[in-house]
């Protein structure tokens, strides 16, 4: 096995998006609370049994049922309709602490959301590649929700 050198450019990664929605923002946020939570769902339309206790230090997780689950997060920060913040390992099943921020502000037109996903950890490659499309995914999700709302 040959072992890759550990820098702090491989082991931090960043993702940044900005998510334009033709909604007021109090709508955007409360879309943005569902699809986090109970409206979240694979690409092919599969519920994920998300949950999100949507106050300081609540957690977001996956319920499995019977005890079953994923712990994702914590909520680090809610400022309704402007901050929702989280910190925790998320999706992963390797060493890795993430903070995920939704800055909310009000825009000519609707809302502007600004992502920003900063985590640091033994991320793999592969994984790496599929969180910035991941993420783009869920906030459509969102965007759609608030407008169709």
């Amino acid at each position: 096995m040959i072992a890759t050198e550990q820098t702090l450019e491989n082991l931090t990664l960043t993702i940044n998006q900005e998510i334009h929605v033709k909604a007021p923002m109090d709508v955007t946020f409360a879309a943005l609370l569902e699809q986090l939570g109970p409206g979240n769902e694979t690409p092919d339309g599969k519920s994920l049994n998300m949950k999100i206790e949507a106050w300081p230090g609540g957690r977001w997780y996956r319920d499995m049922g019977e005890g079953n689950g994923h712990f994702w997060a914590n909520v680090k920060a809610i400022m309704r309709p402007t901050l929702l913040e989280f910190a925790g390992p998320l999706f992963a099943s390797f060493p890795m602490v993430s903070n995920v921020q939704y800055r909310l502000s009000e825009v000519n037109g609707g809302t502007l959301i600004t992502f920003r996903h900063t985590a640091l950890g033994f991320v793999p490659e592969e994984q790496k590649a599929g969180m910035n499309k991941g993420w783009a995914s869920m906030n459509e999700r969102v965007r759609r929700h608030a407008e169709a709302g």
